[in-house]
């Protein structure tokens, strides 16, 4: 454990963001009780906050979002790696989801290619990689909703480990169909469009999230290997945006369309 960060101020630190996503607050770097030292306190604030947000909300965990999954994103936040957040229960929903625009100090949708875990990892001494394949159950496309707060995206480098004590901002997942005839492994050349009201704004393929989405997946399977932690049967993970975030307005109807697979979509209200 971090001399600098104590158990004590891990619960601390957790009840301050609490407060603040209770409250409406803009996000900031966190300061109190002290500002965090390093990504592995920053790791632990987070899995308070989610403790507390589970039981705020009387529900469990129920995978993980992967966040920076691109070479853009990481220098623009001076954050060399991928993070992760973890997707709890009462948060997903499925296609043709109606989102109440009060619920979020600012909404942000991502477009994304999500995976559910066939079976537990299995232990092992060497890091994973495509072979991860092999323990998912489906592929399908998702929008993932992002809670920044109104942060100040020009403040984000020095604010990055905020960023992850704040489960990496996630405030949901919608789920879409599992992907028809599905080869994981070509996953890299699935095409993926973005639409508000029926406006293409913004397209990608599946080699924009770290190369292939399963790198996405086995980085976080190697990640959590490094914090005592395992995937687990019927997990949801999703692997990063393939198009630019997008922030819609009340009234607008989001869409995402993904090769081989039905479209995703959610009304905002």
């Amino acid at each position: 454990m971090n001399p600098g960060y104590s158990a004590q101020q891990i619960e601390q630190a957790a009840a301050e963001l609490l407060r603040q996503h209770q409250q409406n607050l803009r996000f900031g770097g966190l300061s109190a009780p002290a500002p965090l030292p390093d990504a592995d306190a920053a790791y632990r604030v987070q899995d308070a906050f989610v403790q507390r947000k589970c039981e705020q909300l009387n529900t469990r965990t129920a995978g993980y979002k992967i966040a920076l999954t691109t070479l853009a994103m990481q220098e623009m936040v001076g954050y060399r790696d991928s993070v992760s957040g973890r997707l709890l229960d009462a948060d997903l929903q499925h296609s043709q989801a109606q989102l109440h625009m009060s619920r979020y100090g600012r909404l942000a949708i991502e477009f994304e290619i999500a995976f559910e875990m066939k079976n537990d990892l299995p232990q092992t001494s060497s890091a994973w990689g495509h072979d991860i394949a092999d323990h998912v159950l489906h592929a399908f496309p998702a929008l993932e909703l992002i809670d920044d707060r109104q942060a100040d995206y020009g403040l984000l480098r020095q604010d990055i480990l905020t960023l992850v004590a704040d489960n990496a901002w996630n405030a949901g997942l919608i789920m879409g169909e599992p992907i028809r005839g599905q080869d994981l492994h070509a996953l890299d050349q699935a095409a993926g469009v973005a639409l508000i009201d029926g406006q293409e704004v913004g397209r990608g393929t599946g080699r924009d999230v770290l190369g292939h989405p399963l790198t996405a997946l086995a980085w976080l399977a190697n990640h959590l290997k490094a914090r005592g932690l395992s995937l687990r049967r019927g997990e949801i993970i999703t692997t990063g945006s393939l198009v630019k975030s997008q922030f819609p307005a009340a009234g607008n109807l989001v869409c995402f369309q993904l090769d081989g697979a039905a479209e995703v979509s959610a009304r905002l209200l």
